[in-house]
């Protein structure tokens, strides 16, 4: 549903989900703070959906921004689902059906791999890229001798965090410092949708 007068006016729908927005003067997207939670029974499948759609539109994936998408991911303290920010500011944040709060607050990490979980808390969750772009940073250089897989996902969320961040030459360098170190072929196939989800955003800028 669409209108101009008496108001601006719309609704967009998808199967079960109906989001209602208005339009309202002197209103800025970016400084909006409204957050809805949707629980969806699959997703990733709702994540490459929207991702598609997007790229259609926009002629790439946009991670930086208004309107953006973040895909999906664990983060510290909460269940692992992707964010849609639309253009009225509105932050979605998409979650997995019957996944709780309790359950992922309870798992354990340590080390870099816990710095990553709060890195992405801090950059998804938060949308504090540089924050987040930091903590990666002292985590890395805290644990440089962390197992080869950690490093290379930290590098590849350091890429990711550099292009939202508009910094290509940091965006390029963490990629290649992703890309040259070793991984079994079980730890390649781990990060196989990671490492083709920062080298696409990496081409982008």
């Amino acid at each position: 549903y669409r209108q101009l007068r008496p108001n601006p006016y719309a609704v967009v729908a998808l199967e079960d989900i109906h989001i209602h927005v208005c339009g309202i003067d002197g209103f800025i997207p970016a400084d909006s703070y409204a957050s809805v939670i949707i629980a969806v029974p699959d997703p990733d499948t709702l994540y490459h959906s929207f991702a598609a759609r997007l790229r259609e539109t926009y002629g790439k994936l946009p991670v930086a921004g208004i309107p953006r998408i973040l895909r999906p991911r664990k983060r510290y303290g909460t269940v692992r689902g992707f964010t849609v920010i639309d253009p009225g500011g509105n932050w979605l944040r998409v979650y997995k059906l019957g996944d709780s709060e309790e359950d992922a607050a309870a798992e354990k990490a340590e080390g870099l791999a816990q710095i990553i979980l709060v890195a992405a808390r801090l950059g998804d969750a938060h949308g504090d890229e540089a924050l987040a772009l930091k903590t990666l940073d002292n985590g890395l250089a805290r644990f440089a001798e962390a197992a080869a897989i950690e490093r290379v996902k930290a590098y590849l969320y350091r890429a990711e965090l550099a292009v939202r961040l508009n910094n290509p030459e940091l965006a390029r360098s963490s990629l290649t410092a992703a890309t040259a170190l070793e991984l079994t072929d079980d730890e390649q196939r781990m990060v196989a949708d990671e490492m083709k989800h920062a080298i696409e955003l990496v081409q982008q800028v």
